[in-house]
Formats: structure tokens, C-alpha cells, sequence
């Protein structure tokens, strides 16, 4: 095995950072209840981040539009010409001077050729190309005018590829020539469904393409997106400067004898790679002297800041962190940035790996592991709430003793006698023997025993629970109730019931995921038939239905089984109700309703409701909801 070691200068981590799976579910909580789903939760997540653990993509993206905005203050789109104007300013001038100081008559019609220079830059250097120039230093100045703009058309076009040519000396263009054109010729039999030989070109080029690719592809994909950047330049310029840029292009191409060879790849290059922003315009609002090929690298940067920018908003079909290249982002924004992606990605394998989430197809969704700990998350909490609140401090107790003692048994909860388990060891030991105690010593303090307690609970899923802010706290509390039982009371049985305008039996899971249903009805009818079919042959001695709603009944079943809404409630849905409900009281069937609203219609539907079935009507507020079911419940139970 290798190691490398390196001193420490405070930055690293020594140890992978733990994902602590009930706090990531915790921040996933809220939106999984609202009904976001558990991928539209996962991408809340994402985007907000956890505080103090991961920055989200959202912030991310904040300071990626910022080092966006600063990039394109930075950029002078006019620079090129300016530089190349004022370094041919420099030239004439130069050879004016010269000029002057002779006083033969060809000086003076030198001078007139001079005066009748075209402004423009490229032909000012096409006039010139052919112009005996009068000043040694002038002559100099202007070849090295010229070296350098045949350098930075390259550059523009080519970037690092053409950048790896110092001199540019006639070997080397004919090198470039020659490469380019086999490149043609390996995309055009690409094309046509041929063999090409990549290693081969790889092998007599590969120096020129100081980032490696492995196959035609990434080559290409290298190449179109420096060339689209130099589309983008032009693009952006005013019609007057994008004429005199591309003449100026075009007379460096034709001069190196490239022209041909350029205008073909970059017809191949957008014809395969049509999505690149070949041609669109590029902010840019600096001042000062800027290169062209600075200006290209500037507009390249742009791009890939915007690519990264648009992976990282992930508002397209199929989005994934995965999508997110860590190499660009940790050149735009750091490696803090990338430790942040990869915290993010951590926290969902870990709750993968957790059992928390299971992969269908490529889809995550909430596993039943996921909705119990869901659930024991927000019993935990409530729990906490109920303890501190001075009015539950002294609620319940203990089942009541029957004054009968017992043996202990491995497992037991009641509580140990002290005096009988004392007095066995003395009786055991005899008179005059130091006390020690055994397991047969111990006795406890027989209770009665709790009866089995089956529970329906009805959960109305209609629109009014979300308007009106009941819907959160509502689940929560379903789910809550579940884990008590299903920790503390095993043999007790939860039916969990949805109802809007139908009702339907929902598991912990489809529950904690379920959205609100945009439909009109309250069809407590079904929900009371449901309950009676869930309850009435179960053999539990005390069976109850808990009603959590916030409307009256404005829905119930046809004879053939279809529901009808009504708004205000009619006469006939308010007695199928009432009928159903009273059938779940002659069958023992105890009813509580908690009442999240205070409307007159529904105060009185509750008032017959609770004279018919001998039910208990609770007037509950959301916040309170989970302490007085949850916690009601293990008062009863105790």
C-alpha cells in the first residue's frame, strides 16, 4: 500500500464527516408532509441546503451569478480593436516621421498613400502588407503587429491548442494545416459510418492538445466550445466592429493559408454540437485594453459559468447532482464548494444506506423503515412538548396495583416490592447471614392488565386542512400516534384512514408522502362505513374511531357507490352521516372527534353527532392537536 503524507495546515479533514440520517430527515420532514413527494423533498433539500453542514444549490448558484456579473464587468468587448489600432497608430506614426525628414518626391507620395489608409484595421493591414516602408523601425514594429495578430486570431479560434506554437514558424503552420485537415477527414469518415484511426491522429498530434482526449468526441467537444465562444465575440459586437473583426479573421486565415480548413470544422462542429450558444451575445462592459483572444477566453469562462449555473438550478427533466462537474466548480467557486456537493450527495446515500429511502427505477421514494422513523421523530418531539408543559406533568400514571405480589419475571415492568424481595432473601439465607439477593428473591407488584385497543383514525385529506394550516400538523400527529403504538402498545391496532370526497385505508408511508387532494367533498360517511368494516371484527375489548377535521360533511355515497358533493351540505348527506356514525356506536364503536374549526355549520353537526352516538366532540387548535391525541392516548393507555 502507498501512502503520502503532507504537514498540516489546519484545512483537512482527518475523518469522513458522519451524516447524521435523522437530522437530514428531519430538514426533509416538513415538505414529505406537505406533499412535495419524496423527490420533490430531496430537491427542497438540495437547494436549501442543511445549515451549518452544506451549503445549498441555491447559494451556490447566488455566488455563481455574482462571479458571473464581475466576469462580464471585466469584459471589453471592444479591446481587440482598440489594441491593434493604437499598436498601427504606433507604426505610422513611426514611418511618418521618417517620412518627414525626407525630401525626395517619392516620401511625398508615400505620405499620400498613408492619408488614403482605410480606418478600418483589416484593410489598413491588407494596404500595408504590400508598402515599402520607408522606416526600418516601422517595417519591425509592423511584421510583429502582424506575428501577433496571426498569434491571437489562433489563439481566439484555438485557444491552449494553438497557444503550444511560440513562434509560429512556417514548420509550425504547416504542422497546424496538416493536423486540421486530417481532422476534417476523420469527421467526414465519421460521418459517412467509416473507420477512422483516433490513436493514430493522437499519436502524430497529441502534443498539440495539452488536455489528452481520449476519444473524437471530447476532442471535438474541446475544440466547438472555443470556437463557439469566438462566435459569441462576434456576435456580440456592433455590426461596423463584427465586419472588420471578421475581415480581420479572414485576412490572417487566407495569409496563413488556413482559411479553408477553419471554415470546415467550424461547419462540422456546430452541425454535431447545435446545443452550444454558438452565435448568441455575450455581456460585457469593461473598459481598457483587452486581446482578442483574452476576450475569447473571458467569453469561454462566461460559458461555462452559465452551463455550471443552469446544472446547478437543475430545472430540467432528469436533473441530478450527478450533472454538477466538480472540476468547473471547484474552478469558479473553490474546493469549499465541492466539499459542499459532496455533503450533499452523502446525505442521500446515507439515507439509502439507512433504509430511510429505496430507489425505484431512478426515482428515490420513502421506504416503511422511513415512515416509522418519521414518525418516532415527531413522537419524540411532541413527547418532549407534552413533558414540559406543567399541566401533563401529573397526568396518567401507572396501571392501577391489585394488592397482589409475584414473582418477578425476566422482561417485567411492574414495579419491584422491596420488603418482599428483602424478606425472601432473609428467609432464603436464615438467621445471622450476610444478605445478598438472587433473582428468586425478587417480587413485583401486580397490575391490572391493559385491554388490547383497536383505533381508527379518520384523516380528512380535503382541501380546506392545507388552506387553512391544519394539514402538516395533522400528519405529523397520525404518524406520531403510530409510532407510540406500535413502540409502546404492540398488541394495540391503528387503522389509518384518508378521507376527501372518497375514503381510503392509507400505510405510514403513503401517508407521510400523501399530498392534499384538490377535489370538493368531505365524505365523512365513507370514512364511518370504512371504520366500521376495519373495527367490527376485530376482537379488541375497547375499539374507537379518532376523527381529526376541520369542515362538515358535504359528500356521501350513492346507492351505486359514487360519491355526491354538495355545497352547503344537503339534508340527506348530513343523515347518511349521522346514520353511519350511529352504526359504529351500537357496535361499541367509541367516536371522538377533534374539531379543527369553529364553524356554526359544523358546531352543529357536532352537537347531533355527539347526542347520537354518546361520542366526544374536542374544539382543538393545529399546534395543539398532536398533545391532545398522542398524549391522550397514553393517559388512557397507562
Amino acid at each position: 500500500m502507498n501512502a503520502r503524507f503532507s504537514r498540516w495546515d489546519d484545512s483537512q479533514t482527518p475523518f469522513d464527516e458522519d451524516i447524521d440520517v435523522s437530522e437530514a430527515l428531519d430538514e426533509l420532514s416538513d415538505d414529505l408532509l406537505e406533499g412535495f413527494g419524496t423527490e420533490g423533498a430531496l430537491d427542497n433539500l438540495r437547494h436549501s441546503g442543511i445549515s451549518g453542514r452544506a451549503r445549498g444549490l441555491d447559494e451556490l448558484r447566488r455566488m455563481l451569478l455574482d462571479k458571473r456579473r464581475r466576469a462580464a464587468e471585466e469584459l471589453n468587448l471592444s479591446g481587440p480593436f482598440e489594441e491593434v489600432r493604437q499598436k498601427l497608430d504606433e507604426v505610422l506614426m513611426l514611418e511618418r516621421q521618417e517620412l518627414a525628414r525626407r525630401l525626395e518626391d517619392d516620401a511625398r507620395v508615400a505620405e499620400a498613400i498613408l492619408d488614403a489608409l482605410p480606418r478600418a484595421p483589416a484593410a489598413a493591414l491588407k494596404e500595408l502588407m504590400g508598402y515599402d516602408f520607408a522606416s526600418a523601425e516601422a517595417q519591425q514594429r509592423f511584421q510583429e503587429l502582424l506575428d501577433g495578430l496571426k498569434k491571437e486570431v489562433l489563439n481566439s479560434y484555438f485557444g491552449r491548442l494553438a497557444g503550444g506554437m511560440r513562434d509560429l514558424s512556417p514548420e509550425d503552420i504547416e504542422r497546424f494545416k496538416d493536423m486540421l485537415s486530417d481532422l476534417n477527414t476523420m469527421i467526414a469518415a465519421r460521418d459517412r459510418g467509416d473507420d477512422y484511426d483516433f490513436e493514430g491522429f493522437m499519436e502524430r498530434y497529441g502534443d498539440m492538445f495539452p488536455d489528452h482526449p481520449k476519444t473524437l468526441d471530447e476532442l471535438l467537444e474541446s475544440l466547438a466550445q472555443r470556437m463557439a465562444a469566438m462566435s459569441r465575440l462576434l456576435a456580440s459586437l456592433s455590426e461596423r466592429q463584427r465586419s472588420e473583426l471578421a475581415a480581420l479573421a479572414e485576412q490572417i486565415m487566407g495569409d496563413l493559408d488556413l482559411a479553408f480548413q477553419v471554415d470546415q470544422l467550424t461547419r462540422s462542429l456546430q452541425e454535431h454540437m447545435p446545443d452550444l450558444p454558438w452565435n448568441q451575445e455575450a455581456p460585457g462592459w469593461g473598459e481598457g485594453e483587452m486581446p482578442m483572444s483574452e476576450a475569447v477566453d473571458a467569453i469561454e469562462r462566461l460559458g461555462e459559468y452559465e452551463d455550471l449555473e443552469q446544472s446547478l438550478a437543475g430545472d430540467y427533466p432528469g436533473a441530478s447532482l450527478d450533472d454538477i462537474d466538480e472540476e468547473k466548480l471547484a474552478e469558479a467557486l473553490g474546493d469549499d464548494a465541492v466539499r459542499d456537493l459532496g455533503r450533499l450527495r452523502a446525505i442521500e446515500k446515507a439515507l439509502e444506506e439507512a433504509g430511510v429511502l429505496q430507489r425505484s427505477g431512478n426515482r428515490l421514494e420513502l421506504t416503511a423503515r422511513g415512515a416509522r422513523l418519521l414518525g418516532e421523530r415527531s413522537l419524540t418531539k411532541l413527547l418532549s412538548r407534552i413533558r414540559s408543559e406543567p399541566t401533563h406533568r401529573a397526568s396518567g400514571g401507572q396501571a392501577e396495583p391489585t394488592g397482589q405480589m409475584r414473582p418477578w419475571l425476566f422482561g417485567d415492568d411492574d414495579q419491584i416490592s422491596v420488603e418482599r424481595t428483602v424478606y425472601n432473601a432473609v428467609v432464603r439465607l436464615g438467621p445471622g447471614r450476610a444478605l445478598t439477593l438472587s433473582p428468586d428473591d425478587f417480587e413485583v407488584k401486580e397490575t391490572e392488565s391493559r385491554p388490547r385497543t383497536s383505533t381508527a383514525l379518520l384523516l380528512d385529506l380535503s382541501f380546506s386542512m392545507p388552506l387553512n394550516g391544519h394539514w402538516v400538523p395533522a400528519k405529523k400527529t397520525a404518524l406520531a400516534l403510530h409510532a407510540l403504538i406500535e413502540g409502546k402498545y404492540p398488541d394495540d391496532t391503528l387503522h389509518l384512514v384518508g378521507f376527501s370526497d372518497y375514503a381510503r385505508t392509507l400505510t405510514p408511508q403513503t401517508l407521510a408522502t400523501a399530498g392534499w387532494e384538490n377535489v370538493h367533498g368531505t365524505n365523512m360517511q365513507h370514512a364511518f362505513l370504512l371504520a366500521h368494516r376495519l373495527l367490527s371484527n376485530d376482537r379488541s375489548a375497547v375499539k374507537q374511531v379518532i376523527m381529526v377535521t376541520d369542515g362538515e360533511p358535504t359528500a356521501h355515497l350513492d346507492p351505486d357507490g359514487s360519491a355526491l358533493f354538495n355545497w352547503p351540505p344537503v339534508p340527506v348527506t348530513i343523515e347518511r352521516t349521522l346514520r353511519e356514525a350511529a352504526r359504529l356506536a351500537r357496535s361499541q364503536i367509541k367516536i371522538n372527534v377533534f374539531m379543527l374549526e369553529e364553524t356554526p355549520g359544523l358546531v352543529r353537526f357536532m352537537d347531533r353527532l355527539a347526542r347520537l352516538t354518546g361520542g366526544q366532540v374536542f374544539q382543538a387548535e393545529a399546534a395543539g392537536l398532536g398533545a391532545a391525541i398522542v398524549g391522550g392516548y397514553g393517559r388512557r393507555r397507562a
